[in-house]
């Protein structure tokens, strides 16, 4: 029996195997990521505010993958030999394959500053998500009882390190989610500090989402909480009650109980690890692949998402993008399999979208038009629920009456 096997459940993992299962694919199919469940990262900041439940942004893959014949392993990959073609797990067993999605992504890049990966809060899973909430609601619960002024500033103040577009959905989403609690306990907003300290001199720099700039200012100039921002800013060192950064040759230092990472990634180690020649490989050790998303020394092996690189035309590390992949690996595997000419994937990007505060969001739509606010809101999670992996059928026509009543209309 033949044997293709999955690693990794991001979007490109996930949408690669039910796209499989959908087209009948022959082979045995096997799909191995350390988690139960999968992580709809675009949504998580819905999660850490109640907008959504775990069960909606965090489904199990037993449930996604019930009555398929996949066989979803929960287990941690060790080592990837490709001159082999064998998965070793940390279960001490291993895996031979004819075939091999790599959907690793990538994992929080703290670039060696000292503290950061211990003492900063980073924002890409679940637990994550779960902590965040939990850590914040405390501060504020110790802030609404202190008489210190000092001790009250530190819990009040709140830094993101970062000013990509997680940086700035935090930034958004914790202006409203933090003025709405602390208002609750009878307190006043207007106490509270939100940062941003960014490396470049502008948010967004180098981004998909740079022409959402004049939005992102509109947005933090009504938010409920000051938004400051610090920019050209080098983030040097984060204790579990300070955060050092170097700022035109000064040396800046900010007494805070919450620092949030959101400053970048960095690659894999079992991407690292792979035998593949530098040649293949970007200058931050992404895999080179093919437009057809195959690896040029390894054929049989195909890789997308955060963890590759086409050189011909680079790509944002976007769920639509990761989702479109995903799909059109689907659909090369099953041209291999059938001696079919495999195709270069095409990717279309249907614009971009940023959450800005509770319910309100900006989506440009096609680079063409956009729209922010509620509505801006209601395109985004519209889009984003279209594409979350759920049997459920009315569902399916709640989000795609969304997405038509709304995405199409403004786009036209």
């Amino acid at each position: 029996m033949t044997r293709t096997i999955v690693v990794g459940g991001g979007f490109v993992g996930l949408f690669t195997v039910l796209h499989l299962y959908h087209h009948k694919y022959p082979q045995s199919l096997f799909f191995i990521d350390n988690k139960d469940h999968f992580v709809f990262n675009p949504l998580l900041f819905e999660l850490m505010t109640g907008e959504m439940t775990p069960d909606q942004v965090c489904p199990l893959y037993r449930e996604l993958l019930k009555g398929s014949p996949i066989t979803f392993l929960e287990d941690k990959v060790t080592q990837i030999d490709l001159l082999e073609k064998k998965v070793y797990l940390a279960s001490d067993i291993h895996y031979d394959y004819d075939n091999l999605v790599l959907a690793l992504g990538k994992k929080a890049g703290f670039f060696k500053v000292e503290g950061a990966q211990d003492y900063a809060f980073p924002f890409k899973t679940k637990e994550d998500a779960e902590t965040l909430r939990q850590h914040l609601q405390q501060c504020l619960k110790k802030a609404s009882q202190t008489e210190d002024k000092t001790t009250r500033k530190t819990l009040l103040t709140f830094a993101i390190v970062g000013g990509g577009p997680t940086g700035i959905e935090m930034a958004g989403t914790l202006g409203d989610l933090l003025a709405n609690w602390y208002q609750k306990l009878e307190q006043s907003a207007q106490e509270i500090r939100i940062l941003i300290i960014n490396h470049p001199q502008e948010l967004l720099q180098g981004d998909i989402n740079v022409h959402l700039r004049e939005a992102v200012s509109q947005a933090f100039a009504k938010s409920s909480i000051s938004i400051e921002l610090i920019l050209g800013a080098s983030v040097t060192k984060v204790t579990p009650d300070r955060v050092t950064y170097q700022q035109n040759g000064q040396t800046v230092t900010i007494e805070t109980n919450t620092t949030i990472w959101s400053a970048g990634t960095a690659t894999n180690p079992l991407i690292e690890n792979l035998a593949i020649s530098p040649e293949n490989r970007s200058k931050n050790g992404s895999l080179k692949v093919l437009p057809t998303l195959q690896l040029p020394e390894f054929p049989e092996v195909f890789a997308a998402g955060d963890c590759t690189m086409l050189s011909s035309d680079p790509l944002p590390a976007t769920a639509q993008v990761a989702y479109q992949q995903g799909q059109a690996i689907a659909h090369n595997l099953n041209a291999m399999i059938k001696g079919h000419s495999l195709t270069p994937a095409q990717v279309k990007l249907r614009g971009s979208m940023m959450k800005l505060g509770i319910e309100k969001s900006v989506a440009n739509i096609f680079d063409r038009f956009e729209v922010t606010g509620h509505s801006g809101h209601l395109i985004r999670e519209g889009t984003y629920l279209q594409l979350l992996p759920t049997p459920i059928h009315d569902f399916k026509v709640t989000t795609n009456w969304i997405v038509d009543e709304l995405f199409h209309r403004h786009s036209q």
